[in-house]
């Protein structure tokens, strides 16, 4: 295959390259100016004087939230609340992905089951009956109740089931004359093939658990079982205070809503803003590359 080397073809890679670090440092921008805010003075970040740089610089706002014990046990409660619901709903997505893929004369009832699945995005029970039902099952106040009522996300599972049934055939074929079962084929060739697919639909999950506030506030009686993003929406959103000692008043009053609140963002967004460099890589890897026998 012979590509042009014109003249438009170099204005057109020129500009297309514009065009994407242009777009690059429009997206990077606003998160250079919350964390310039949240790392600005009080004086400084209700004034308007800050843009791309740190005016008057402090870290008073990230020491409001890092020096509080509960903070520490909120983080933890979310880490642990990633770690468990990541693991659960990967493994329960790759097992319902897995037959929903199959040809309708190797699942017969392949069509009915992929609409009960679609149905659950269309309708909801709503918010009473679902707290009523986690309430049935004895999980409020637990870490279950942030990781299993959304165990199974379908849109991950359409997403998966998809790329499954763009994988060759012949790949399962062999497997099978060569004596595997389903449950062999399934984690010894469709897993690792399907890398960029997992590492797509975990980087979903992943942000999904990291940034929910709403469950956490509904189904959790006491503060101390919050997750991060429930905690801080308490203090700082809901403004209640009745969970702040007096030296925390003190240091509250001291700072700008404000800056608290880009500290707060920041601090949301830095895990994954770290964990995305090593999921990118997945995103643009071959998926099928020589795994068809002859």
């Amino acid at each position: 295959m012979v590509q042009r080397t014109g003249a438009g073809r170099t204005l057109f890679i020129a500009f297309n390259y514009t065009f994407l670090i242009a777009l690059a440092v429009l997206c990077l921008l606003p998160l250079v100016h919350v964390l310039a805010v949240s790392f600005s003075s009080s004086a400084a970040a209700m004034g308007g004087m800050v843009k791309l740089w740190p005016v008057q610089f402090t870290t008073s706002a990230y020491e409001f939230a890092l020096q509080k014990p509960e903070f520490l046990t909120a983080l933890f409660v979310t880490v642990k609340r990633v770690f468990l619901g990541t693991a659960i709903s990967m493994f329960l997505t790759v097992l319902s992905a897995y037959p929903l893929a199959k040809e309708k004369t190797k699942f017969r009832w392949r069509t009915v089951y992929a609409w009960l699945f679609v149905l659950t995005m269309l309708f909801h029970g709503g918010l009473i009956p679902w707290y009523m039902t986690i309430k049935s099952l004895g999980m409020l106040n637990s870490i279950w109740a942030l990781v299993l009522p959304g165990a199974v996300p379908v849109f991950n599972v359409i997403l998966l089931l998809n790329f499954y049934r763009g994988l060759p055939k012949e790949l399962e074929e062999s497997a099978f004359m060569d004596g595997a079962g389903h449950w062999t084929t399934l984690w010894r060739i469709y897993v690792p093939l399907s890398t960029p697919a997992l590492a797509t639909i975990g980087l979903f999950t992943i942000v999904g658990h990291w940034n929910s506030w709403f469950d956490g506030l509904i189904l959790m009686n006491s503060p101390e079982h919050y997750p991060l993003q429930s905690y801080l929406r308490t203090i700082i959103v809901g403004q209640d205070l009745t969970m702040l000692t007096s030296t925390d008043l003190s240091l509250l009053n001291e700072l700008s809503e404000r800056t608290v609140k880009t500290s707060q963002i920041f601090l949301g967004a830095l895990p994954i803003i770290l964990v995305y460099p090593f999921l990118q890589r997945f995103f643009i890897k071959g998926i099928v590359m020589g795994s068809v026998k002859g």
